[in-house]
């Protein structure tokens, strides 16, 4: 089985909302010119990291972006994984990823587990606890949020209910773009399985972000990989590759969970 993907690595304008959701309806198009199976977006492309008003300008249950998602993805006849957005809801604001298939259905939900302090994190967001398995195009799925990807033993949780694709949406500063890189690489070749990763490009008050978002194949070779400017980057996943990786190498057969 093979698929297309497109990743939209674009940069965010810090705090708003609506002008965020137009550029992401713009971006949705141009990728439609490939005609992907699905399309994953960015870490927080609502809002960007302007944590501190996030009571002004968190989306109440997701209800604005969980609609436009379902308007774009039955308008284009395509699943979209959300990358993640604000969400505000009476126990707290999480940073919560949404997928949707073809027909517009929520079909995952995943709330970032990991809070990363170096941005302040904890001190705005809630953190989930739940893991994410959702099913995309007819194929298993998961996927975390940035930080969660330094976690590797919260990510194989994740997989082990035969997750064949990892999605990972981010806004993860240029400094440690060699950790980025060389951390989604290891993923993949521990759970062989297909990493395909979002980064933002841009600058917000604080942080300047490193673009670089990557499709990454079961064996850990970078298939697809951006620079460090807005770009649609575009992939296509032989997904019998997961399976030859598994076969071959069985690692999850040889797993010893008494020990660990």
């Amino acid at each position: 089985m093979k698929k297309k993907c497109a990743i939209i690595q674009m940069d965010i304008a810090f705090g708003q909302p609506e002008t965020n959701r137009k550029k992401v309806e713009e971006k949705v198009a141009q990728a439609m010119k490939r005609q992907p199976d699905f399309i994953l977006l960015p870490e927080l492309w609502d809002t960007g990291y302007d944590l501190k008003r996030l009571d002004d300008i968190a989306d109440d249950h997701g209800q604005k972006n969980r609609a436009l998602l379902t308007r774009l993805a039955r308008k284009h006849q395509v699943a979209i994984i959300g990358g993640s957005v604000s969400n505000r809801e009476a126990a707290g604001t999480y940073n919560t990823l949404y997928a949707v298939d073809k027909q517009g259905n929520l079909t995952g939900e995943y709330r970032k587990a990991h809070l990363f302090r170096l941005m302040n994190e904890e001190k705005y967001l809630s953190a989930g606890k739940e893991p994410c398995r959702f099913v995309m195009e007819h194929i298993p799925c998961t996927a975390v949020i940035c930080y969660d990807i330094r976690f590797p033993e919260w990510i194989r949780k994740n997989i082990l209910h035969g997750a064949q694709i990892l999605f990972v949406p981010a806004e993860w500063p240029s400094p440690r773009l060699s950790h980025w890189r060389h951390l989604l690489i290891s993923r993949a070749i521990e759970n062989q399985c297909y990493v395909v990763a979002c980064n933002r490009v841009g600058q917000d008050p604080d942080n300047t972000f490193a673009g670089h978002s990557m499709v990454i194949d079961p064996w850990g070779a970078i298939i697809a990989e951006a620079g460090e400017k807005e770009e649609i980057l575009h992939a296509e996943l032989d997904l019998s590759s997961v399976q030859e990786a598994r076969t071959l190498i069985p690692v999850f057969d040889d797993r010893r969970p008494d020990l660990y």
